[in-house]
């Protein structure tokens, strides 16, 4: 098979070990990412097949209708949002998808928050600079953890809120809500308590339809001048300019974030703001979580070129 991998930012995909798994076909690997569509169809035109990193490359139906020779497209991790599966279906496009750890993002949201909390990052540079203590951080011990969201991730940063002697407040879906009441958990009684009571407020939402939005400049108004904003799950859940603008007026008092808009980031008007903290989508990108996500997505490539039964998402 021919098999492009687009989008390797840090060129490390050929150093993994399941890319050994690729011996005997022929590999194009970019590290680079490109919008143009025309820039898109050059590099895929002659691919077999192509394994896509997440949601970095929308696989659009006027893109696939210039790609005749493309025969599969393997996910890395689980969600397939920006891939068109109608027109993948109507293309003759296998979609395949594999699976995907909870664990690196939820230890990159704690990082993000410890680091929000007690100002690391500003303190570093204060220190490079030869300025000593200048700021006072926050405490995480008896203050409040609110989680919107209550799966995999969700429930993990609800255990190390715990570890921390945090008191966790969940919200969300119905079936968010019973887990969390399950597993003894205090539930809000509405998403706006959720946004008033919490210290720490953490983002653990997919986005699709219902979501794209659900947190409103209302509810960031709702927060306290003290509190920070962590979102490792997708920026559209926030409202358009909506937290730029909360920022700016001070509630909540500061947010950490690892997800943007459009992406990559070079520039961001969020980034120029004193009390916001960013990484460049971090969550997943992490050697173990690499490892389980394309060891998966080469392991369905293969059993598709193989002719053996693969599960597509586009049927």
């Amino acid at each position: 098979m021919k098999i492009v991998i687009p989008d390797d930012y840090q060129d490390c995909v050929r150093h993994l070990d399941a890319f050994a798994k690729l011996e005997g076909h022929e590999v194009t690997i970019y590290d680079d990412t490109v919008t143009d569509e025309d820039a898109l169809v050059e590099r895929f035109r002659d691919a077999d097949a192509l394994v896509l990193i997440r949601e970095r490359t929308p696989i659009t139906e006027s893109l696939l209708a210039r790609l005749p020779n493309l025969k599969a497209i393997s996910q890395t991790g689980g969600g397939a949002a920006h891939v068109d599966m109608a027109a993948c279906k109507r293309h003759g496009v296998t979609v395949m998808a594999g699976t995907g750890s909870p664990y690196a993002a939820a230890e990159l949201t704690w990082g993000l928050v410890l680091a929000a909390m007690r100002h690391i990052p500003e303190e570093f540079e204060n220190l490079k600079a030869g300025r000593w203590q200048r700021t006072l951080g926050t405490g995480l011990k008896g203050r409040t953890l609110g989680i919107f969201g209550y799966g995999k991730i969700g429930k993990l940063i609800a255990r190390y809120g715990q570890a921390f002697e945090m008191n966790v407040l969940v919200w969300g879906r119905e079936g968010t809500r019973t887990r969390a009441a399950e597993a003894g958990l205090e539930v809000a009684a509405s998403q706006a308590e959720l946004f008033e009571r919490s210290d720490v407020l953490s983002l653990h939402l997919r986005l699709n339809a219902d979501t794209r939005g659900i947190v409103s400049a209302e509810d960031l108004a709702r927060m306290k001048p003290t509190a920070l904003l962590v979102n490792t799950s997708r920026a559209p859940l926030i409202a358009p300019g909506a937290l730029e603008t909360a920022l700016r007026e001070g509630r909540p008092g500061r947010a950490a974030v690892d997800v943007f808009d459009e992406e990559p980031v070079t520039s961001h008007p969020l980034l120029a703001l004193p009390n916001f903290l960013a990484t460049p989508h971090l969550g997943y990108v992490e050697k173990d979580s690499y490892e389980l996500y394309f060891g998966d997505a080469f392991d369905n490539l293969l059993a598709f070129d193989a002719g053996r039964p693969v599960k597509n998402l586009a049927e």
